[in-house]
């Protein structure tokens, strides 16, 4: 069965493909959860002005990938000890998140949490909260890794993010 699950990882373009290169992820779409303003616009989002985060709404088939697989690919591509943003992303809108949809993904969610915390012995950054909306970014923001996989490969150069995945066991 066809299933939804959303995540706020930082930079959206950054995650995307983390969830989309996963076998039974039907498709992973870049967005915006979490906010009071209706149909937020990137650059508003961008500047804090809405209080949303970007987010990934991760169409999945749960016969063939869990719920779990999920939660690992999303913990295993940010850095959960960062509560001011992902790496040089910062503010609110790059806060990390998993918006649970059910009382079953939110147990799963603070069980790896908990895990997490248990092995690294500090606390880890990542807000539970239950799903509200999630708002479609604009077209330009989908799938931004396969239009223009140099601009991304030096987004992830220059924001930190590639080094300090691979600094945490977790980048190539």
């Amino acid at each position: 069965m066809l299933r939804k699950a959303y995540f706020a990882g930082g930079c959206f373009w950054c995650i995307e493909p983390v969830f989309e290169e996963m076998q039974g992820v039907k498709e992973a779409v870049s967005g915006y959860s979490g906010g009071r303003e209706e149909d937020p616009a990137y650059a508003d989002v961008k500047a804090q002005r809405t209080g949303h985060r970007e987010t990934v709404c991760v169409e999945y088939d749960d016969s063939v990938v869990s719920y779990d697989a999920l939660l690992d690919a999303f913990l295993g591509s940010v850095d959960p000890f960062d509560g001011g943003g992902q790496f040089i992303d910062r503010g609110r809108s790059y806060t990390l998140a998993v918006y649970f949809t059910c009382e079953e993904e939110r147990c799963a969610a603070e069980r790896k949490l908990a895990a997490l915390e248990e092995a690294a012995g500090k606390s880890a950054e990542v807000s539970v909260e239950p799903f509200d909306r999630f708002y479609r970014a604009e077209e330009a923001h989908q799938d931004y890794y396969r239009k223009n996989p140099e601009a991304f490969r030096r987004e992830l150069v220059e924001s930190g993010r590639a080094s300090g995945l691979k600094e945490r066991g977790n980048g190539e």
